[in-house]
C-alpha cells in the first residue's frame, strides 16, 4: 500500500502492542493506534510509517537557509519533508505540515527524490521542514541512493530522536539541531509535553558523530532572558566552543502571536554567546545584521559575508584557512573527505 510501510526501530510487546524507540516518547502503541507523531501506526501487532514515500513539500534551498553556515558554504540542498513531528510547537512555522489533521503527499518514492536533487543540480539533499525522525524509513532509503550519486544528507532535527536511532544514522553527514530553550518549562509548555535532557544528549551523541550546528529561536519573555542565553552558551561552549550557535528572530506563528523579537535582542545573545567563549555566534531572520558574517576567531578577519541566506563573498583560503593569519577554521568544505562518502 502506498505510503505504508513496516517500521524500523520498535519491539513487539504481550496482546499485539507494540513499543515505538524511533525518539525519545518511547510510545506504547496498542493495536490499531497511532503514536503521538500520528504517522506510525500498529496494525495487528507490526507498526507502521503511514508517510513512507509520501512528500508533504519540496523545493531547492541554499544550505544557509537550514542554517548551516559551516558545512558545504553556498551549496544548493534538495529539501524535502513527508508530515508529523513529535513535537507540538506552538509558534511552529510548518505547523500545516507537521501537525496535519490528515496523512497526505505526493507520491515520490527515494530514487524520485534523489533524481529531483541530481536534475536540479543540488549538492546534497536535506531532510527539513517537518520533523525528519519522523519520516525515518523514508529519508533513509533516499540518503543511501543520494550518496550513490555524490549527494550529501543533512537532518534538519529538533534533536528529541532515540540513542538508538542515532546508532542508524551512519547516512548523515550533518545534523542542524533545535535547542529551543534551555528549561523544561519551555519543552513541556510550548512543545508538547516534551523535556530538555534528551535533546541535550541528542546534541552531545550526534557532536561526537558529525559536523553539528545548533540554533535557538528566541521568542519575547519564553526564552530570551540573559540568565538562559548565558546558561545556554555556557553548555554549548563546555560541549565544544567551535559549534556553530545561531540565535534567530521569532515572528507569530501558528497558535502563538506574541510580537516579533527585536534585532536587539538578537545582539545582545550574540554578545552574551561570545562573553561565554564561544567562537561562532550567528544570527538570522534579521538581513544585514553583522551577526550574519563570519569571523575568524584569531585576528577578527571577515572570512565570509552573508546577505540573508545568501554567501556575498568567501574569502577562506583552501576552504577553511583565514587568508590574514592563517587560522584554520571548522568549516566543511569537502564533506567526502570528512569521512561521510565512506557509508
Amino acid at each position: 500500500m502506498v505510503g505504508m510501510r513496516e517500521a524500523e526501530l520498535y519491539r513487539q510487546m504481550p496482546a499485539k502492542a507494540v513499543l515505538c524507540f524511533l525518539c525519545q516518547r518511547r510510545c506504547y502503541i496498542r493495536d490499531g493506534e497511532a503514536g503521538f507523531c500520528r504517522v506510525r501506526k500498529n496494525v495487528g501487532g507490526k507498526l507502521y510509517s503511514l508517510n513512507y514515500g509520501k512528500c508533504a513539500a519540496y523545493h531547492v534551498d541554499p544550505i544557509e537557509k537550514k542554517p548551516f553556515y559551516h558545512f558545504m558554504p553556498a551549496s544548493r540542498a534538495f529539501s524535502f519533508a513527508a508530515v508529523g513531528c513529535n513535537f507540538r510547537c506552538e509558534h511552529c512555522q510548518n505547523w500545516d505540515i507537521s501537525q496535519p489533521a490528515e496523512i497526505f503527499g505526493r507520491h515520490m518514492p527515494p530514487q524520485e527524490l534523489v533524481d529531483g536533487a541530481v536534475l536540479s543540480r543540488s549538492d546534497g539533499i536535506a531532510y527539513t521542514y517537518t520533523e525528519p525522525t519522523i519520516f525515518f524509513e523514508y529519508a533513509k532509503d533516499t540518503a543511501k541512493l543520494a550518496r550513490k550519486q555524490g549527494l550529501y544528507n543533512v537532518f534538519v532535527t529538533n534533536g528529541y530522536m532515540s540513542p538508538e536511532t542515532i546508532e542508524e544514522l551512519g547516512f548523515l553527514d550533518a545534523a542542524r539541531i533545535d535547542l529551543k530553550a534551555f528549561s523544561d518549562r519551555f519543552y513541556k509548555e510550548v512543545c508538547g509535553g516534551a523535556y530538555l535532557e534528551p535533546v541535550l544528549k541528542s546534541i552531545r551523541l550526534l557532536h561526537s558523530r558529525m559536523h553539528i550546528e545548533i540554533i535557538t529561536l528566541l521568542i519575547p519573555t519564553l526564552n530570551d532572558s540573559d540568565e538562559e542565553i548565558r546558561a545556554l552558551s555556557r553548555w554549548v561552549r563546555d560541549l565544544d566552543a567551535e559549534i556553530p550557535l545561531h540565535f534567530t528572530g521569532y515572528y507569530p506563528a501558528n497558535r502563538m502571536r506574541l510580537p516579533p523579537t527585536p534585532v536587539q535582542t538578537l545582539d545582545k545573545a550574540r554578545r552574551i554567546a561570545m562573553e561565554e567563549g564561544l567562537k561562532y555566534v550567528y544570527t538570522g531572520n534579521r538581513p544585514g545584521d553583522e551577526g550574519e558574517n563570519t569571523f575568524c576567531p584569531k585576528c577578527n578577519e571577515k572570512v565570509i559575508s552573508r546577505f540573508g541566506m545568501e554567501v556575498v563573498e568567501n574569502k577562506l583560503v583552501g576552504g577553511d584557512r583565514c587568508p590574514q593569519c592563517r587560522t584554520r577554521l571548522p568549516v566543511v568544505y569537502d564533506w567526502k573527505k570528512e569521512g561521510g562518502a565512506g557509508d
